[in-house]
C-alpha cells in the first residue's frame, strides 16, 4: 500500500472528482489517496463517485476553507 496526495484547492465541481479519477487510474488497490479541495461539493461528489466506483472512504475532514478526503483505491479493472 502506498499514500498519494491530490491538491486540487481551487477547482470547482465537477474537477475534484475528475482529477481524482484520473489520479486513481494509475494505482493499486489497497493504495491510499488524499484530495485536499475548496470545493464544498467535494464533500458528496467524491463520496458518490467512490461508492459507484468500489472504492472506500476512509476519512473526511471538514475544515473552514479546505476538505480533505482520504480514499482507499478497492479493485481496478486493470
Amino acid at each position: 500500500m502506498k499514500k498519494y496526495n491530490l491538491d486540487v484547492r481551487g477547482m470547482l465541481c465537477p474537477m475534484p472528482v475528475i482529477k481524482a479519477q484520473d489520479f486513481i487510474t494509475g494505482l493499486l488497490q489497497g493504495d491510499v489517496l488524499e484530495v485536499v479541495c475548496t470545493d464544498p461539493g467535494a464533500a458528496h461528489d467524491i463520496p458518490a463517485w467512490c461508492r459507484v466506483h468500489g472504492h472506500s472512504i476512509k476519512e473526511i475532514n471538514q475544515g473552514t476553507k479546505e476538505l480533505v478526503v482520504i480514499i482507499e483505491v478497492g479493485e481496478t479493472d486493470e
